[in-house]
């Protein structure tokens, strides 16, 4: 299972509509995400435009994965007439349930688009159980 925590993400919102702030170096914009389960796998796809590949951190502990990247600002050398994209660093936590396989998660960055595979954990797979039969029965005497 995973679970979205920000609290602060509507109030986020609405401020940027208001003050028409996108994020600043204190509190930077939130990376969208998309996230599905397709069979055992769940799958999370992180928009990060622009970003240098080696500035994306990926890290698990204790079933919170936290993503952070970084998208440097243009050379002072350069006079900008509009900045409307965001810079600085940004982050963003996922707290995932005890049914995913933290160990096995594999994570690609093309296009702009970070993308994360979660194979749920073995022991949350739907199994059989196997009902013995015994064959002697003992007939219990009065």
């Amino acid at each position: 299972m995973l679970m979205r925590t920000d609290p602060f993400r509507e109030l986020d919102r609405m401020a940027q509509q208001a003050f028409g702030s996108v994020g600043t170096l204190a509190r930077p914009a939130a990376m969208p995400i998309d996230a599905w389960r397709d069979g055992d796998t769940f799958h999370v796809e992180l928009d990060l435009p622009g970003v240098d590949p080696g500035s994306i951190d990926v890290d698990v502990e204790r079933n919170v994965l936290t993503v952070k990247a970084e998208r440097r600002p243009a050379s002072n050398e350069r006079e900008l007439i509009a900045a409307e994209r965001p810079r600085g660093v940004f982050s963003r936590q996922l707290f995932l349930g005890d049914t995913l396989d933290t160990d096995g998660i594999v994570a690609d960055y093309e296009h702009g688009v970070l993308r994360l595979r979660i194979p749920v954990a073995e022991r949350a797979k739907p199994r059989k159980i196997e009902i013995g039969q015994h064959e002697q029965r003992q007939a219990i005497s009065a």
